[in-house]
């Protein structure tokens, strides 16, 4: 008998659906059929992958509606954030492929007499793609499309609660004519995807994750001379200025920490503000955080979901009943929420946390959940120094109206992206990565080509 997963509805508890799984002879006869079509679909025109790409992108953006309602059911996620992801999808994609044929054209050097030089980007082979369950379709985007247009084949390999979203892209592909062993996707545990990533055919891997599983990925693939992309854990800070509107911050703000149910990389978790405006701040965060709707991810009154599992949200829960010990003060009421979040599920309710410091988890480690905390400064420095004491690093957000003193904080801070009065969202024309514990190497932007290809230098003597 086959094996297969079986995935549990974080909002009933229920089981979804149950998705086959492949063994590792049939993932490495996966491998062997993209090293097959990677020869040919290479010497395909850029012009060609740009038209069957772009059919993918219209094949699946068209069934929009049924991949949403798909995820609401697997992820818990209200059913109209999940729209949110079919067109934060397409965003990313159009603009890959607008830039795709500047982006991998050969790049000419000036001229010397008698000589032709220029650069060409190669691309690399088989390139693995392993995805994340809290946003599957903008985590996948990110890799598969710069990927294929640069003329590589690749294998998606979905984490198991989002196993069936890889069987949307595979669906989308075939409607768009991409040819047979381009484009696969890997439905198999950590024992056989270890077993993929340590095969020899396997030319580069994009990994995304957690610390932990980036670690393991890294050790996996350490005997190999192979490039890995890895966007792992965030904490990300945000620290709003005595001249911000405390009311603007902190309605952007909580909804930057309690989008996705607080399940987002680049999500806000901890906040600093400046001393004249916090109690401005903490009493508008605390009110919009207060009005969220908890519950049936398919409502569409709905705004706040559950976490992904039981044990995600105890976790959760343990963090903030070890800031509270540790004297932290909650400000949202937990009443008008008790119905939904309640013990032994994957509802939490919104919190927003006050007296906390960097001794507490909840402002040190990855909280993923509803859940942010605030502290009181009185400087540009401090707050610089706070936001910097994280063993993470992958945005940070400057609340403020002045643009050079911006300019200033965000030169000194250690992250891979600084935003200005906004926050949680990811611009395809910029390039997308961490630093520290939050990864290595970039997606999106015409540098996200270079990840999955391969300078090669042309230095022709013409006589």
């Amino acid at each position: 008998m086959a094996a297969s997963f079986a995935i549990v509805s974080p909002a009933t508890g229920a089981i979804v659906t149950t998705h086959p799984l492949i063994d590792e002879s049939e993932a490495l006869l996966r491998v062997q059929t993209a090293k097959t079509a990677a020869k040919e679909w290479r010497r395909t025109s850029i012009d060609e992958r740009i038209r069957t790409v772009a059919a993918f992108v219209d094949a699946f953006v068209e069934d929009g509606e049924n991949i949403s309602r798909e995820l609401a059911s697997l992820i818990g996620r209200p059913v109209q954030h999940c729209r949110n992801e079919i067109k934060g999808f397409e965003e990313r994609a159009r603009h890959l492929l607008a830039i795709a044929k500047e982006s991998l054209a050969d790049k000419p050097l000036p001229e010397k007499d008698n000589f032709n030089r220029f650069i060409r980007r190669d691309p690399l082979g088989v390139v693995v793609i392993i995805a994340a369950w809290n946003y599957p379709y903008l985590v996948s985007v990110n890799g598969v499309v710069p990927a294929l247009l640069a003329g590589n084949t690749v294998l998606l390999k979905q984490a198991p609660q989002t196993f069936p979203c890889a069987d949307r892209f595979a669906i989308a592909f075939a409607k768009a004519g991409l040819p047979a062993g381009v484009f696969q996707v890997l439905p198999v545990d950590h024992e056989v995807a270890a077993a993929v990533l340590r095969d020899p055919r396997v030319d580069h891997a994009h990994f995304t994750g957690s610390v932990r599983g980036g670690r393991e990925v890294s050790k996996t693939v350490a005997g190999k001379f192979m490039g890995l992309g890895l966007e792992l854990g965030g904490k990300d800070p945000a620290y709003v200025r005595a001249d911000a509107d405390p009311k603007h911050a902190a309605e952007n703000l909580i909804d930057g920490a309690m989008y996705n149910s607080g399940q987002s990389c680049c999500g806000v978790e901890r906040v600093y503000v400046h001393a004249s405006v916090y109690d401005a701040f903490i009493r508008h965060a605390a009110d919009t955080a207060a009005q969220y709707n908890l519950g049936d991810p398919f409502d569409e009154k709905t705004n706040l979901g559950p976490v992904v599992n039981v044990a995600a949200a105890n976790s959760i829960r343990a963090q903030v009943e070890e800031a509270v010990l540790k004297g932290a003060t909650k400000l949202v009421g937990e009443a008008a929420f008790a119905n939904v979040a309640k013990p032994g599920t994957a509802f939490v309710a919104p919190q927003v946390l006050i007296n906390v410091d960097h001794s507490m988890k909840v402002m040190s480690e990855e909280t993923f959940g509803p859940i942010v905390g605030v502290m009181k400064v009185n400087s540009d420095e401090e707050a610089i120094q706070l936001m910097n004491d994280s063993q993470y690093g992958l945005t940070a957000s400057i609340w403020t109206k002045d643009a050079d003193a911006a300019y200033k904080i965000g030169n000194e801070l250690e992250c891979g992206t600084v935003f200005l009065n906004r926050c949680d969202y990811l611009d395809p024309a910029l390039p997308w990565g961490g630093v520290k514990d939050s990864g290595r190497g970039v997606t999106l932007s015409s540098l996200g080509f270079d990840a999955v290809t391969r300078p090669k230098a042309f230095h022709f003597r013409l006589k």
